[in-house]
């Protein structure tokens, strides 16, 4: 089941996302920033519902208070999170809902989120340090996970205790929020490309 997992992963891989990468290198508008802070946000704030969905209350009350470190990014970039305009960040949020709202599917879901973030933290911190001129509260959210293995192991962990089905609805919610993601990054780079060129 790992290996399906992370097949989906490596698919549809964050950090080869042209947002990301223009985030790495500087190329990204600050107004790109500010949508992805207000349209992602709206994601974000749904990541506890997943731990909760599998009985994990503790770690979903420390995903409500990254919410928090999430709204101090987006007030860094003068907004809030707020309803998602663009299409695909829509998808993703109405499609999360749904996901993380059982037990096997919001395992998947989450995995597909939680595996990738170390690295995205990891990249968009030193795409912020380097490049854009942001209060310090705005690179909080991504210095607290830039680290943060522990989530993906103990998401693994859980989905090999379950059964052969569920294991396979996991895998299936894994490879469908690995695209969504992806297409929510693809959808919100292209709102900017013009700027790019």
């Amino acid at each position: 089941m790992e290996a399906r997992l992370h097949e989906s992963i490596t698919r549809w891989n964050l950090l080869d996302s042209k947002f990301y990468q223009a985030w790495s290198a500087g190329t990204l508008p600050v107004e790109a920033l500010r949508d992805y802070a207000h349209e992602y946000g709206a994601f974000i704030s749904l990541i506890a519902k997943g731990w909760d969905a599998h009985g994990d209350h503790a770690t979903a009350a420390v995903e409500r208070e990254h919410v928090e470190l999430w709204s101090d990014f987006a007030a860094s970039l003068g907004t809030t999170i707020g309803a998602p305009k663009t299409q695909a960040v829509r998808k993703l949020r109405e499609t999360a809902d749904v996901l993380f709202s059982e037990k096997a599917s919001s395992l998947g879901a989450l995995y597909a989120f939680e595996a990738q973030q170390p690295a995205t933290s990891r990249s968009k911190l030193e795409g912020l340090r380097a490049h854009y001129t942001l209060a310090a509260k705005a690179e909080t959210y991504f210095d607290v996970h830039k680290d943060d293995d522990d989530e993906p192991r103990l998401l693994l962990r859980r989905m090999s205790a379950l059964s052969a089905e569920d294991q396979s609805i996991a895998a299936e919610a894994c490879e469908t929020m690995c695209e969504l993601l992806r297409g929510a990054l693809d959808e919100l780079y292209d709102r900017h490309a013009v700027c790019m060129n």
